[in-house]
């Protein structure tokens, strides 16, 4: 009867290694610094995504990847006016004002380094992901 356990519950244990189809996608979520595709070292957009709000900041010259880092939400050097976003179901909604609404379905990819935007099809890369 001992025999019989013992090789029921390494069949059990087995059975359960690898299974990795089974498991739950991860969730990344977009709160955090974004840079335009492309935009380190020679680009000059961020967006900071902050508890429903999207601050935008530009960097025209010099070590941008630096300055970004120096960046906090609502530090003062964004642009005026931080738009308000949510993010549910991998659907991200930003209120681009007068209107106007960004809407599209996000998937992550490089351990949640790059966002790609299914519309209007571009990706948004993690400050210091070294997913460029």
């Amino acid at each position: 009867m001992k025999r019989i356990f013992i090789i029921l519950a390494a069949a059990t244990f087995m059975s359960c290694e690898g299974d990795s189809e089974n498991l739950p996608a991860p969730y990344y979520s977009i709160e955090g610094k974004w840079v335009v595709e492309g935009s380190i070292p020679e680009g000059n957009t961020m967006y900071i995504y902050e508890d429903g709000l999207r601050y935008t900041y530009y960097c025209v010259e010099g070590d941008c990847e630096s300055l970004y880092n120096s960046y906090e939400a609502n530090d003062g050097n964004h642009i005026p006016g931080p738009l308000n976003y949510t993010f549910e179901n991998d659907i991200l909604t930003v209120d681009l004002n007068f209107g106007n609404e960004l809407v599209t379905p996000i998937t992550f990819e490089c351990d949640g380094g790059e966002a790609i935007f299914e519309t209007p099809g571009y990706s948004l890369f993690r400050l210091n992901s070294d997913c460029q």
